[in-house]
């Protein structure tokens, strides 16, 4: 007998097909609640790694995972700390395709049912709509995949005559290091970590691979998995580059624990071989040393993070605004400088929440929010400290605008963390067009492209349309969830976005109408003929 190689090629491109397919399959079933799911479930980086593990092993994919993080992130959905503990929980995650493979195509040998499948499968997949469709094509990739790994075995079956264990690197340290490099490059080559683990895993249980140099090579293949999400962040934003290089830092890292336990395998080794067999020793390792890792790194994810962006450093950014305390002296020019910053600031807040509310949206403004949080705190310390002339009404009614608005643009600035309301906004058929007609004329206001008067009373009768479609959409959810058309999950998602966008609507409208106000009242203060003009419409 001698291994048919060209049997064993074909063997690892139908895993890699069928990998594909049903990942993709995966993907398409979870649609948007995947996404809610990453954005929503990880405030906390231990409850990131729970949604990164629960993920990719529902979706059969750390890559995908990974590559759908580092671009929320380049989105602006989440942060790099809460992007880090799905990172950990992915390589978790990751584990469950080989206990798969070990299982179906090692222990139940369903490789034979898997062909009778197939025909089911794809005719599922051909004929059938919706859900329907989409489990075919499930099924469909992972008969694939079954079938894949059954030619890989057929084809290996002769190979222990051909690869010993002398052909390969020894167990010195650099024969090891050789064989985690090794395992490295096959997963970028093959671009599936899954895969190179099931070829991994037949010549162990073929006997082709003895033991240690199999555990080399698995190591190896958990760094060889970064190279999808570096990738994926050439050419993006400089979050996203952050996050892939801590993607690499902590792969690399556990790596390195998982390479010194090695190292020290003759103590454990053995007795965890004897205990159980080859393969299930394979993967009992490569769960554990990803396990070791996470409760290496989580506890520090914050310290890691901040590293991570000092490698990568964001070019400081000049100041939103700059008030002079100088102006405190007059109340005056105090007031008109206040007014000049609300504004400023209230352009850039409006401006990043049109971006989240246009077609195609784009989040990233939102995430760049910080200076003008910044600016919003040095000014309502600026507006506390001004001390008004006596008996001047002008100047009493521009102070009691900028408070007002102030405090609106707080809120609104407080309602803009929020970036999964508005993704949710734009999935929904019968929110997406005020949520666009919301956005254009934050954008008018942001850029000054339409009368003040005209796009506060606009955002006004956008406030009363949502109000009135409140309790019709609230109740066409219910009845929907009731009639299986929605999950419980899609009724509280849209339902709290609902809330959000009137919410936005009405703080946005509000800082809009005070700003009229105080601007009518500081002219009012320079020109008293102009004191008739400066009431509030």
């Amino acid at each position: 007998m001698s291994a048919d190689y060209l049997t064993v090629l074909g063997g690892i491109g139908m895993f890699l097909v069928g990998m594909k397919i049903m990942t993709a399959a995966l993907r398409d079933a979870a649609g948007s609640n995947l996404r809610d799911i990453l954005t929503r479930f990880t405030t906390t980086p231990l409850r990131g790694v729970m949604t990164g593990t629960l993920s990719t092993a529902v979706i059969q994919s750390s890559s995908a995972t990974t590559v759908m993080t580092v671009g929320f992130v380049g989105a602006g959905l989440l942060t790099m700390p809460q992007a880090l503990g799905v990172i950990y929980g992915a390589n978790i995650g990751t584990t469950a395709t080989g206990w798969l493979v070990s299982l179906l195509g090692f222990k139940l040998k369903l490789g034979s049912v898997a062909m009778a499948g197939l025909l089911f499968a794809g005719l599922a997949d051909l004929l059938g709509r919706g859900a329907v469709a989409r489990a075919g094509r499930m099924v469909s990739g992972l008969c694939l995949l079954l079938i894949g790994l059954d030619l890989m075995q057929v084809g290996m079956a002769g190979a222990s005559d051909l690869v010993t264990p002398q052909m390969l690197p020894g167990n010195t340290f650099l024969g090891l290091v050789l064989l985690v490099g090794l395992g490295a490059g096959l997963t970028i080559v093959m671009q599936s970590s899954s895969a190179a683990m099931a070829l991994a895993l037949v010549m162990v249980q073929g006997g082709a691979l003895p033991l240690e140099q199999a555990l080399a090579i698995v190591i190896g293949m958990n760094v060889g998995t970064t190279f999808t999400a570096i990738l994926a962040s050439v050419g993006g934003s400089r979050p996203m580059r952050q996050t892939a290089l801590a993607n690499l830092f902590f792969n690399v890292a556990t790596s390195v624990v998982a390479f010194a336990a090695l190292l020290s395998g003759a103590a454990w080794l053995p007795v965890l071989e004897q205990a159980t067999e080859a393969v299930t020793t394979v993967l009992i390792f490569h769960m554990g040393f990803n396990i070791v890792g996470t409760a290496m790194f989580l506890p520090i994810t914050q310290q890691f993070a901040a590293m991570v962006a000092r490698l990568v450093p964001d070019h400081p950014a000049a100041p939103l605004i700059d008030l002079d305390r100088a102006l405190l002296q007059d109340p005056g020019l105090s007031l008109v400088a206040g007014e000049a910053a609300t504004a400023t600031i209230s352009q850039r807040l409006n401006a990043a929440l049109a971006a989240a509310l246009r077609d195609p949206p784009d989040y990233r403004p939102l995430s760049g929010l910080q200076s003008a949080q910044e600016a919003l705190q040095e000014l309502s310390e600026f507006l506390a400290d001004i001390r008004l002339s006596e008996g001047r009404e002008d100047q009493e009614r521009a102070y009691a605008a900028l408070l007002h608005q102030t405090d609106h643009l707080m809120r609104l600035m407080a309602r803009s963390g929020q970036k999964g309301r508005a993704a949710t906004l734009s999935e929904d058929p019968m929110l997406r067009r005020p949520a666009q007609a919301m956005g254009l004329a934050l954008a008018q206001l942001a850029e000054g492209r339409a009368e003040e008067e005209k796009t506060v009373a606009r955002l006004g009768r956008l406030y009363d349309l949502i109000e009135r479609r409140t309790k019709r959409h609230r109740r066409a959810l219910l009845l929907g969830e009731h009639a299986g058309i929605y999950s419980l999950s899609d009724v509280f998602s849209h339902t709290d976005a609902l809330r959000w966008m009137q919410r936005c609507l009405h703080h946005a409208e509000r800082i809009a109408y005070y700003g009229g106000v105080a601007r009518g009242a500081l002219a009012a203060a320079k020109d008293p003929a102009a004191a008739e003009n400066s009431d509030a419409p």
